[in-house]
């Protein structure tokens, strides 16, 4: 073997062995799904005081949608769920930071949070509408010519509302939910725009006049949010996600926390 071929068979080895060495110290490919897996825990960030989503129970215990969304989650990796109870303001930096593995806490979708957390399929509905008493036939704002609605004073039902009820339409405004509760419950208004968490509330509080989903004006669903560049993990919980839509667990959950069907554009 000449001498310029031994040099450049051991330039060669030499550059593999480097190779090697530098791959073992790069860090692995993170796989969220196995570590859960391996740990046999799912940490999930829930809502600590936004009923019906999530709150204290009367033992004290985490209750509402989410909770139960979380366990259900939870129950299909077959995995135990720790309940991290968040705030809306640290529900993200959990997430980002690994103190916990998923965020079931009421959470909407926009662009600037896409930017830095990746979202499932939507698992509940979230959404303001007009409700009524049974037997009022409202299916748009159009119907709703010559008619009263109750809204909260500078809530988003009440902006949305004024741009869309016709000219002839009534807008009676209250100055906070409260008083927008007690004007439905009392029959001073046969409709009311509102959250469809305001809805719930009124239905635990009034069998009676138990409000009906006439139309929705603003939709904005919840969605499991999740750390990026999860793909494994992603695709598991919106497998799961779907399968609960389909074996009707997501309508039970709605009917049990919200009230109300789940709606048909959900």
């Amino acid at each position: 073997m000449s001498k310029f071929n031994a040099l450049r068979l051991g330039a060669v080895a030499a550059a593999s062995l480097a190779g090697a060495f530098l791959a073992t110290l790069a860090p692995a490919a993170a796989d969220a799904l196995a570590d859960i897996e391996k740990a046999k825990v799912i940490k999930i960030a829930v809502p600590q005081d936004f009923a019906p989503f999530g709150s204290a129970g009367l033992d004290l215990k985490p209750q509402g949608y989410d909770i139960d969304m979380a366990n259900y989650i939870g129950k299909a990796l077959g995995v135990k769920v720790e309940i991290v109870p968040v705030t809306s303001a640290n529900r993200i930096p959990y997430l980002q930071t690994k103190k916990v593995d998923l965020v079931i806490s009421s959470l909407g979708k926009n662009a600037e949070r896409e930017k830095v957390i990746d979202f499932s399929v939507p698992y509940a509905p979230f959404f303001s509408g007009v409700y009524g008493i049974a037997g009022e036939k409202i299916a748009s704002a159009d119907a709703l010519a010559n008619k009263t609605v109750g809204a909260t004073r500078g809530a988003i039902e009440e902006q949305e509302l004024t741009k869309l009820a016709p000219a002839s339409a009534t807008i009676k405004r209250y100055e906070d939910n409260n008083a927008t509760i007690s004007a439905f419950i009392s029959g001073q208004v046969d409709l009311i725009a509102t959250g469809n968490t305001v809805a719930a509330v009124i239905a635990e509080k009034s069998a009676s006049r138990k409000p009906e989903l006439k139309f929705v004006i603003k939709d904005s669903p919840c969605y499991v949010g999740l750390n990026k560049d999860e793909p494994a993990l992603l695709a598991k919980v919106n497998e799961i996600i779907a399968k609960a839509k389909t074996d009707g667990t997501l309508e039970q959950f709605s009917q049990k926390w919200l009230k109300q069907p789940l709606p048909a554009t959900f």
